[in-house]
């Protein structure tokens, strides 16, 4: 029996509540119709105009993104703005759009479980937890296997991430002892009074800024790792669609078109 796009929607939901999501965000069904089959879904961080071209050559009937396409008011999808030609190629095409965003954030499991998966983190706990329910939450704490330093903390999330142009950076005593680890998918530098009061070692998110970033290593915070925003969210995606093929009758693929911003790195000469 082929699953139409309101099962897959159904089954998604059940995983990723909408009323978990923050209140200023947008999720659930974008675009498609509920009643159109969806024998093929693929898993993509961004809906931008290279994952668009992806799920066109797979042959998906249904995109599920992290990060909504349109997550603030607009009054226009004219085909002459950026995003109103994405949304015209997808009606086009008859591909439909679901987002899962701050909810898949707080699942358990979810995108921060995945991010500490990747790490090799054991016992791991919500950064944040939940008031309603302390097992799901924001970001994840968990331990090392082993103590290692913070360079070599580095180099190993370097390897075991998605790779991107600018890697991974850290903030720290490069031969600071490291084993408590926090992380956190997406931009997490709203979380870094979290990882310090969890008695985390070290912390690694993305999109970290200057300021809050310098700050917090000057005092007894924990070192920091920085690394792209992409490529700490792209490991949800395949945790995500192995558990909508359990519970739905489609195919899945998931997308490592890498959608980080930045193309280019250069590290500056050393004197």
């Amino acid at each position: 029996m082929t699953a139409r796009i309101a099962d897959v929607v159904a089954a998604l939901e059940a995983r990723y509540p909408p009323a978990w999501a923050e209140s200023w965000d947008r999720v659930g069904l974008v675009l498609g119709d509920p009643e159109a089959p969806a024998a093929r879904v693929l898993f993509v961080v961004d809906c931008v105009p290279e994952t668009v071209d992806e799920a066109e050559k797979v042959g998906a009937d249904l995109i599920v993104a992290h990060h909504p396409l349109l997550l603030r008011g607009v009054s226009s999808v004219a085909p002459t703005t950026y995003k109103g030609r994405i949304v015209h190629r997808l009606i086009r095409a008859g591909i439909g759009l679901f987002t899962a965003h701050t909810n898949a954030d707080v699942a358990n499991p979810g995108v921060s479980d995945a991010l500490a998966a990747r790490l090799g983190l054991v016992d791991t706990r919500p950064l944040r937890p939940s008031p309603a329910d302390p097992s799901r939450g924001t970001g994840r704490i968990g331990s090392l296997s082993a103590p290692m330093s913070l360079a070599e903390l580095t180099a190993s999330a370097a390897r075991a991430l998605p790779p991107t142009t600018i890697g991974v950076r850290a903030a720290g005593d490069p031969d600071r002892s490291v084993e408590r680890v926090a992380v956190c998918g997406g931009a997490g530098d709203p979380f870094l009074a979290d990882a310090s009061a969890a008695g985390a070692d070290v912390y690694l998110t993305a999109d970290l800024r200057h300021h809050p970033a310098s700050e917090h290593v000057s005092g007894e915070g924990p070192a920091l790792l920085d690394a792209a925003h992409w490529a700490t969210e792209r490991p949800w995606l395949d945790g995500a669609a192995e558990l909508l093929r359990g519970d739905v009758p489609v195919q899945t693929v998931v997308s490592d078109v890498d959608t980080d911003p930045w193309t280019v790195h250069a590290p500056s000469p050393r004197g």
